[in-house]
């Protein structure tokens, strides 16, 4: 129990509440690994699977905290160990720096964001030393700060990412920010309901400057791509509208799940309170669906 309370506490508490908590849970606060990037000391977990053979190429996939999180509880949060355990590849929850408040990823421009892109780039480097990765298949994906940082990740390291996920992503940077034009697929998970990350965009207690439109963002994002402007339309649950832009450049195709009536969760993940983060109906488990998607984009 102590897990989903620490859960609640990064998504919905304000910063000083979700530092004191974090104190209360220091031993859920673990990880098996550190690496020096950019002169600091930097943590992840890395879950390995009991199949992994070190005779055959394995896909990777980097799962990224929200803002306030760390590594257990991204990982307990997601699930995405079950499905590594299942398919046989290799996942690592890398974990923000905590300054004078909680841990979060640092997205646009500064040194602070150069910092948390090189140490993703730096933890890549590691565990492809250590592990025998397929290098065609290195994946990222985050919960709201860490969907943000995903997007940073896939205009910074297009040349080594695959494909990414979002889900009840933050998203606070224009596509003017973005120069690197590379079709990266995406996939895409959000809530009409969201109190934290608004879908249509605006104001948030979470930030200083507005979200962006989710839709709107996403329909960028297949621009980017070179993608047919109609989406194809689906409903595979009567709470779940998916759009996939289909005819894009390189085969780079976008996903995007609407969870009607949805709140700040990940969809089909371990379960929070209804009144504080909004509902999570259950239909959609989109750590299988982006695994599904992943599988069919290896980087070209």
């Amino acid at each position: 129990m102590k897990i989903k309370a620490a859960i609640l506490a990064f998504i919905a508490l304000p910063a000083i509440i979700a530092v004191a908590d974090a104190v209360s849970v220091r031993m859920h606060n673990r990880s098996n690994g550190v690496i020096v990037s950019s002169g600091e000391k930097r943590e992840y977990l890395l879950h390995v699977p009991r199949s992994y053979d070190a005779s055959k190429r394995v896909p990777l996939v980097i799962s990224l905290h929200g803002a306030g999180g760390w590594p257990v509880i991204q990982m307990e949060l997601s699930g995405w160990n079950r499905v590594a355990d299942r398919e046989g590849f290799i996942v690592v929850y890398p974990a923000g720096v905590a300054g004078v408040g909680p841990r979060i990823w640092h997205t646009g421009n500064g040194i602070s964001a150069a910092r948390d892109v090189r140490f993703i780039s730096d933890l890549i480097d590691k565990i492809e030393r250590d592990y025998n990765i397929d290098r065609q298949r290195i994946y990222v994906n985050g919960l709201s700060n860490g969907g943000g940082m995903s997007f940073v990740l896939s205009c910074t390291m297009s040349d080594r990412i695959a494909a990414v996920g979002l889900v009840s992503s933050a998203q606070m940077l224009s596509w003017t920010w973005c120069t690197d034009r590379r079709a990266v697929p995406m996939i895409a998970f959000h809530g009409t309901a969201d109190p934290m990350a608004p879908y249509n965009g605006g104001d948030s207690w979470l930030a200083s400057v507005p979200f962006l439109s989710l839709p709107k963002f996403v329909a960028s994002w297949a621009r980017r791509n070179g993608c047919a402007p109609d989406a194809v339309v689906s409903k595979p649950a009567a709470d779940v509208t998916r759009r996939e832009y289909t005819r894009c450049n390189d085969d780079a195709s976008v996903v995007f799940y609407t969870l009607h009536d949805g709140g700040h969760v990940w969809p089909g993940g371990a379960a929070l309170p209804v009144w504080f983060v909004g509902r999570d109906s259950g239909t959609v488990d989109a750590t299988q669906e982006m695994w599904t998607f992943f599988r069919a984009h290896p980087r070209l």
